[in-house]
């Protein structure tokens, strides 16, 4: 949308062939439905949450960066407000007022949107674009075509992968399509026990020989096979490159950040001390959630009927190393359907970043999820979608075959 905006403003003409049968759909989802459309972090800092590559955008974020994206809506009348960790949400907390917005300036464009339109290949003639094949048979000509297919999770919206499909055939790289931003499966099977129980103010460390991947302190929670959250979703994408290399990979949940093996230690003492008559999982109730506790006490091997007079100074230490370290092994990602974004795509090796066109085909143009770059949560990836669809409309409207 933000493409063919652009080069409708430029004075091109411009269709829009839309998969679906209505604009948006992915981007009605986007932030639980309020749409984090970006993120006010200054350019070094966001540059160095996209897991690789990030550099690539320097230019598409010279051309439409977080501020030009934030006057472009406010101007139309949304306002907009910052929330923690700097993300950009519609004061509306509706993605229907972003929609609302791209909708009305695709008009003033004067862009053709063609509903129910499913491209199935580009049409490349002498090393240059010259239409779109449709499902159908038809094809749509043109002497520039910008490909803004998205990735491959939540394929009801319209993105499956196919713009990828597209792209290999007319002889780019694509990089293997594989789940960003999505929760992780355990091999612990009493973890469907713990389902829909939320960690708060705690810290997830996911290792694998030497390499270790530490999160802030935040939130985490148990799925029926594994663990999501805020932690567990930034960080995923790089536990995936460990496990996709043949590694096994652990993560330790640290349930007390802000205190020392020292304080733990001194804490449980007065708790046993003043609770001694009492069983172990009640003295416990300070310092976890009751759904966890029972697990936790068998995790540590000790009889959860133990009386608190009862516990030895070494299943105490135990006890203190499960609190700073729960341990699960990870047995992979959730599939790729099932991912905020995707990652992989076409490589940045074939796309010019002045102008995201590709190398390869001349007048063909790449933009948002079709190439190979991702970011963290907060915003990052919608503010590269706009970026880089922006700049590929702005280009293939100044373009002169």
């Amino acid at each position: 949308m933000m493409a063919a905006i652009r080069a409708g403003s430029l004075g091109q003409e411009v269709v829009l062939l839309e998969k679906k049968g209505s604009l948006g759909s992915k981007l009605l989802l986007s932030g639980k439905g309020r749409c984090n459309l970006t993120n006010a972090e200054d350019l070094p800092e966001f540059l160095a949450r996209f897991s690789k590559n990030g550099d690539f955008l320097r230019d598409a974020f010279k051309k439409f960066f977080s501020p030009e994206l934030i006057s472009f809506f406010e101007t139309r009348g949304v306002k907009l407000k910052v929330e923690r960790q700097k993300r950009v949400f519609p004061q509306s907390d509706r993605s229907s007022s972003i929609l609302e917005v791209l909708k009305n300036e695709l008009v003033k464009s004067g862009a053709r949107i063609i509903p129910h339109s499913r491209v199935t290949d580009v049409v490349v003639q002498d090393g240059r674009v010259s239409g779109a094949l449709l499902e159908d048979g038809q094809k749509i000509l043109c002497d520039r075509l910008i490909l803004a297919c998205g990735g491959a999770s939540y394929s009801f919206t319209g993105s499956d992968g196919s713009g990828a499909k597209i792209a290999e055939r007319c002889g780019h790289k694509v990089v293997p399509l594989r789940p960003g931003l999505a929760a992780l499966e355990v091999k612990q099977g009493y973890i469907k026990k713990l389902e829909g129980l939320t960690l708060r103010n705690i810290r997830v460390r996911f290792f694998s020989g030497k390499n270790e991947i530490l999160s802030e302190i935040g939130e985490m929670i148990f799925t029926s096979n594994g663990i999501s959250g805020p932690l567990v979703i930034t960080l995923s994408g790089r536990v995936d490159d460990l496990l996709s290399a043949g590694r096994k990979v652990f993560a330790q949940i640290d349930l007390k950040p802000a205190l020392s093996h020292e304080q733990l230690d001194a804490r449980l003492i007065r708790e046993f001390a003043a609770n001694s008559r009492k069983g172990i999982k009640n003295a416990l109730k300070e310092l976890l959630p009751m759904r966890l506790i029972l697990i936790f006490v068998l995790e540590a091997g000790i009889d959860p009927l133990k009386k608190c007079s009862q516990v030895s100074q070494k299943e105490r230490e135990k006890i203190i190393s499960m609190l700073k370290g729960f341990s699960l092994e990870i047995a992979g990602c959730r599939p790729l359907e099932e991912a905020m974004i995707t990652r992989g795509g076409v490589s940045l090796k074939q796309v010019d970043p002045r102008t995201m066109e590709s190398r390869l085909v001349k007048g063909l143009y790449f933009c948002g999820e079709m190439i190979d770059l991702d970011a963290d949560t907060g915003g990052f990836n919608l503010q590269a979608a706009f970026s880089t669809g922006y700049l590929a409309g702005e280009s293939a409207a100044k373009e002169r075959g």
